[in-house]
């Protein structure tokens, strides 16, 4: 079940040279944490979301994968 609000963000209007003004999905301010201080050393984390269990990891390769 998908619960991501599209309009949780605001998103600003971008103005091309022809002066017509289009609409992108540039976040205007995102809150934005490092991986080092959500990991702290380790390689996994568990996220509560709305009773469910997920967890992110990272991958040998330095990658991030969120399962449920």
């Amino acid at each position: 079940m998908n619960t991501h609000n599209p309009g949780d963000f605001r998103y600003r209007v971008r103005r091309s040279d022809d002066s017509s003004a289009r609409f992108d999905r540039i976040p205007v301010s995102v809150r934005t944490l490092s991986s080092n201080t959500l990991f702290q050393g380790e390689h996994e984390i568990g996220i509560e979301h709305h009773g469910a269990l997920y967890r992110l990891k990272i991958t040998r390769q330095g990658k991030l994968i969120l399962n449920k």
